[in-house]
């Protein structure tokens, strides 16, 4: 679960770790009062789950009441779903460097990066200049002890009192990081300010959906996630990626799912959603092909492979699917496995050309979507 800014700076203010003044508004009016009092210039950043805010115009930096009022309305406005707005005090920034605390799933240890360039994208830099960041990883049961932080502040180059706020930011992110059980904590940038403090200028906590029953009060809202489907899907325990082309797939597995999904790009075509018809899911295909439709597709392909999640199951429920809600886009199974001569039956009885070749579904279905098949 990822939590949105303005959550992930409360968690750091309560750790200790310095942030700006900032109020949190839900429409237009309430973060041009908020801009005013907070004063001038100030930062007015849309509250959604992406990256790269910035470079799409969702951060905008105000000097006075009348650019306040025309920046938010147009945020709140913006195809990106802003629902919210963290309205912040400007900061004036000497230096950013980029800290962050995350998992080592092969070591099963905790990784603490550092890099004196902050706001950067730290995936690039990693891959052009991984020299330029520093980490100290870190025995789960041992604890991040003070040495590390002194070793990642000479790294950055920090010394005297900067060397000490950084130090203290470490050991608190630490903490946030244990906490919370986070998969990821991260500041991005820390400011440097002109009067020699650090400040946290943006925060991002990654919260493991494992540990959540011991996260009180962590509930995942409609903000949370791309689309009503989505929200639905993870309140139905379905797993779900929202995109946005022609073709929804139901498939089993997620190494399936990424095969078929580069198979529909090769053929040229493009996804809508991934929705998860295997495991738990196999006998949900009433409620499964409901969440596909709500993307309005040019298709549904429907792709598994079953020895446990039965394959005359899941043909059962799609035949029940197609009676209850009597799509109008074209219906591609592909469904091999336990029961496959009884799921072909019925498929065929529903009016279904039951496909047998993964290749032979995909191209069907992408050229059902691009309206030239025959």
């Amino acid at each position: 679960m990822k939590l949105h800014e303005h959550e992930a700076k409360e968690v750091f203010a309560k750790a200790g770790i310095p942030v700006p003044r900032s109020f949190l508004a839900l429409d237009a009016a309430a973060a041009s009062q908020a801009a005013t009092t907070i004063g001038f210039p100030c930062v007015l950043k849309s509250q959604v789950l992406m990256g790269g805010r910035g470079k799409a115009g969702l951060i905008r930096l105000v000097k006075d009441a009348p650019a306040a009022q025309e920046a938010a309305l147009e945020l709140f406005a913006s195809p990106h779903g802003v629902h919210k707005l963290l309205v912040e005090e400007a900061v004036a920034i000497e230096r950013e460097i980029y800290l962050s605390i995350t998992v080592d799933p092969v070591a099963a240890e905790a990784v603490v990066l550092a890099c004196a360039q902050g706001g950067v994208e730290i995936e690039e830099l990693a891959a052009t200049a991984p020299e330029k960041i520093f980490r100290e990883s870190v025995s789960l049961s041992e604890g991040f002890l003070p040495f590390r932080a002194r070793n990642l502040c000479m790294s950055l180059g920090l010394s005297g009192d900067l060397a000490k706020q950084a130090a203290a930011i470490l050991d608190a992110l630490w903490k946030c990081f244990r906490a919370n059980d986070a998969e990821l904590v991260e500041i991005n940038p820390l400011f440097v300010t002109k009067s020699g403090t650090l400040i946290a200028g943006d925060g991002k906590l990654l919260i493991d959906d494992s540990s959540l029953f011991r996260q009180a009060g962590r509930e995942a809202g409609r903000d949370y996630y791309d689309s009503d489907a989505a929200f639905e899907a993870a309140k139905e325990g379905i797993p779900y990626l929202q995109f946005d082309g022609d073709i929804s797939l139901m498939c089993a597995g997620a190494g399936l799912t990424t095969v078929v999904y580069d198979l529909i790009v090769d053929e040229g075509g493009t996804v809508a959603n991934y929705l998860e018809f295997g495991g738990p899911n196999y006998r949900k295909a009433v409620r499964a092909m409901e969440l596909c439709l709500k993307n309005d597709p040019k298709v549904i392909l429907i792709v598994t492979f079953g020895t446990i999640a039965r394959a005359d199951v899941m043909a059962e429920g799609i035949t029940d699917a197609i009676a209850r809600l009597k799509p109008k886009c074209p219906i591609i199974p592909c469904i091999r496995g336990t029961g496959e001569d009884k799921a072909v039956e019925m498929l065929r009885a529903a009016g279904l050309e039951p496909l047998f070749d993964t290749e032979e579904a995909v191209r069907k279905a992408v050229a059902l979507a691009k309206g030239g098949y025959r």
